[in-house]
C-alpha cells in the first residue's frame, strides 16, 4: 500500500494541497522505479551488461574517429578515452532520461485515467529509473581509469553535483516535451532528433575548450556544455579549470528549462487523463 494516512480530495484547492500530495505519494516513487527497472532487465539476454556494453563501445569508437583520425587535443594529462568516457557518462544519462520522462505518460495512460495521484510522479519516477544504467556505466570507470593508471583527485567528489544538474535538464525538458506529447502525439518524433542533434553540438569527443574564446559563453547556452565540462573537470581534474561563466549561465538556463517544464506540466496536468 502507498500510505495508510487518509487522502481528502478536496474541491478547487488542487493546487494547494498539490505538493503535500506528491510527499503522501512518496512510494509510488519507489513502485513505479522498481517496475520500470524489473521491466528493463527481466528476460533480457545482456541484461545489466548492455549499460556496461554501451558506454564502452561509443568510447572506442569516440576515440578512434576523434582522437586517432581527427587527433583532436585532449584536456589535461587524462588520455583522449577517459576524455571521451567522462563526456560520455552524463551524456547518456541525459539522453535516456529524457528520452524516457518525455513518453512516460503515454505509457502510463492507463493508471492517469484510474486513479488519483500527482502526475509530476511519472516523469520524475523515469528520470530516477535512468540513475540504476548510469551507477553501472559509471562503474566502467574504475577499470578504465586503471588500464590508462590514472588517479581520480578530490574533484571527484563534486560529481553528485554535476548529476543533479543533468537531472534537473532532462526533467525540465522531458516534463515539456511529455505534455505536448499527450495532446499532440507527433512530438514522440521530436526527442530522437533532438537527442542526434544534440549529441553533436555537445562536447562529447572533443573538449569545450577548442571553441574560440570569443563564443565559449555563448556556447554555453547548450545547458550539456556544463554538465559535461563539470565530469571531466570532477573525474580528470588534472590539468583542468572549470569555465565558471559558462557554467553559471547553464545553471541558469536549466534553471530556466526546469521551471517552463514544471509550469507547463502543471498547466495541462488536468486534461491528461482526457487527452490521454
Amino acid at each position: 500500500m502507498i500510505n495508510q494516512r487518509k487522502l481528502v480530495i478536496e474541491p478547487d484547492h488542487a493546487e494547494k494541497n498539490y505538493w503535500k500530495d506528491l510527499w503522501l505519494f512518496r512510494e509510488l516513487f519507489y513502485i513505479l522505479s522498481r517496475r520500470d527497472i524489473t521491466a528493463r532487465y527481466k528476460q533480457t539476454v545482456l541484461g545489466f551488461v548492455w549499460a556496461l556494453i554501451r558506454p564502452l563501445l561509443t568510447m572506442i569508437v569516440f576515440t578512434i574517429v576523434f582522437g586517432k583520425l581527427a587527433k583532436l587535443p585532449t584536456e589535461g594529462t587524462a588520455p583522449y578515452a577517459i576524455l571521451v568516457f567522462a563526456a560520455m557518462l552524463p551524456w547518456q544519462f541525459f539522453a535516456a532520461s529524457l528520452s524516457e520522462a518525455s513518453n512516460s505518460l503515454i505509457g502510463n495512460a492507463q493508471l492517469i485515467t484510474k486513479v488519483y495521484f500527482p502526475r509530476l510522479i511519472i516523469p520524475t519516477s523515469s528520470v530516477i529509473t535512468c540513475c540504476v544504467d548510469f551507477l553501472i556505466s559509471l562503474a566502467i570507470l574504475i577499470p578504465v581509469m586503471m588500464y590508462y593508471r590514472f588517479a581520480p583527485t578530490v574533484n571527484i567528489f563534486a560529481l553528485p553535483v554535476f548529476l543533479l544538474m543533468a537531472f534537473a535538464a532532462a526533467l525540465g525538458m522531458g516534463l515539456y516535451i511529455g505534455s505536448l506529447n499527450v495532446k499532440y502525439r507527433d512530438f514522440r518524433h521530436v526527442v530522437p532528433f533532438m537527442v542526434q542533434f544534440g549529441l553533436y553540438v555537445s562536447p562529447v569527443g572533443f573538449s569545450s575548450a577548442i571553441i574560440p574564446e570569443q563564443y565559449r559563453l555563448l556556447y554555453n547556452l547548450n545547458p550539456l556544455v556544463a554538465v559535461i565540462d563539470g565530469f571531466r573537470w570532477a573525474i580528470i581534474g588534472q590539468g583542468l579549470s572549470m569555465y565558471w561563466p559558462g557554467f553559471f549561465l547553464s545553471l541558469g538556463v536549466i534553471s530556466l528549462f526546469l521551471y517552463l517544464g514544471i509550469k507547463k506540466f502543471r498547466s495541462m496536468e488536468k486534461s491528461f487523463a482526457d487527452m490521454i
